[in-house]
């Protein structure tokens, strides 16, 4: 009688190959996750980054708007008046921008 060998339909390095495909798939599947998680964290920080920008941006406008008012010819005027200067015409520069 001869033996039968149990023939397996797998070999070990079949085996291997497929156990490293499996560890690959889902390392692959763990990073997809960790950075996308990354990126929505990134994109969040930019927003609350340009948020804080164009907040800025509008209080510098508001400041700008008030020394403008403040350095008006009116008001130049009143506080002169006020200290009891004289205003003489020959003492202002304009300077353009």
């Amino acid at each position: 009688m001869a033996k039968k060998k149990n023939k397996s339909k797998i070999t070990k390095g079949e085996r291997l190959l497929y156990f490293y495909a499996t560890v690959a798939f889902f390392l692959m599947l763990g990073l997809k996750i960790f950075c996308g998680a990354w990126v929505g964290e990134m994109k969040m920080s930019i927003e609350e980054t340009k948020y804080n920008i164009e907040k800025q941006e509008k209080t510098n406008e508001s400041l700008t708007m008030k020394v403008n008012e403040l350095t008006s010819f009116e008001n130049v005027q009143k506080v002169v008046k006020e200290m009891g200067l004289a205003y003489n015409n020959d003492n202002i520069i304009v300077i353009d921008k």
